[in-house]
């Protein structure tokens, strides 16, 4: 599930898409991508269901920065992106969240 990136030449801004694969997520009906690029709000970034299975979402994010995530599978089961930058602790779920570098 590997995050892929595109940076513009206009603007400070990477085109970020996100996947998370059909193995995390089968039996899933909906899947949300939260983060600190989104005040960790569960319903301000759902993600487009693929036809292959799985889940993917684009957003712009500015340059420069690490962001924080972890995908949100039908509200209530929490996934790590496996193969994020890299993973930092977090103290609220007393678990690891991935990270994007842009």
């Amino acid at each position: 599930m590997p995050v892929s990136k595109k940076y513009l030449k206009s603007k400070p801004v990477c085109k970020v898409t996100f996947k998370l694969p059909k193995e995390a997520s089968e039996g899933v009906d909906k899947a949300s991508l939260v983060g600190d690029f989104n005040d960790w709000d569960k319903d301000a970034a759902p993600m487009k269901k693929l036809k292959t299975g799985g889940f993917t979402l684009t957003l712009d994010l500015d340059v420069g920065k690490e962001y924080h995530y972890r995908f949100l599978m039908d509200g209530e089961k929490w996934e790590n992106d496996w193969e994020a930058d890299k993973y930092a602790y977090s103290p609220y779920a007393s678990a690891d969240n991935s990270v994007v570098v842009v």
